[in-house]
């Protein structure tokens, strides 16, 4: 697993076991977001079981797996060409349970998003995700996001459509 991993501000000690679980989520999470490394799901295949479950319903809707994630997350980085996870705010497991709260940004300086070109603007937001880890793998990935709030910083609300 890559070395290149954004800090970490808090975690509280951990066994060995729960110390690689928290590994095998930060080195999923570092690929998910890299707008170089994540291609879609084959990124990310090595590092889930063959029946991971995903849930986000309000913010990615069609995504029943951590795998539909990593394409649907790729889609939204083609248009934020530079978004990076700046810190793990919280890491910290519980047997095969890892939560990590983490800190992103970046802008819209890629590709159209919905029919908007792309703005330049920039954005910085909070998310939480809670993993569980069987034998070294995601095995389920439920997260947590305001995606409101970052789309509204990129102007990619025209209104309070959403809302």
């Amino acid at each position: 697993m890559a070395d290149e991993q954004p800090p970490t501000k808090t975690s509280p000690l951990q066994t060995s076991e729960e110390q690689k679980n928290i590994a095998v989520v930060k080195e999923y999470m570092r690929i998910a977001y890299s707008p170089t490394e994540n291609s879609g799901r084959s990124s990310v295949a090595h590092l889930c079981t063959d029946d991971s479950v995903f849930d986000a319903p309000t913010t990615f809707p069609g995504c029943k797996t951590p795998l539909d994630y990593a394409d649907s997350h790729a889609k939204v980085m083609s248009a934020i060409a530079d978004l990076h996870i700046t810190s793990f705010d919280i890491a910290f497991a519980k047997a095969g349970h890892v939560l990590l709260r983490y800190s992103a940004e970046g802008s819209h300086c890629g590709k159209a998003h919905n029919g908007i070109e792309p703005t330049g603007n920039k954005a910085k937001w909070h998310a939480a995700a809670i993993f569980e880890v069987l034998d070294g793998k995601v095995y389920s990935f439920t997260k947590e996001w305001d995606k409101l709030h970052m789309w509204k910083q990129l102007g990619w609300m025209r209104g309070d459509e959403y809302a």
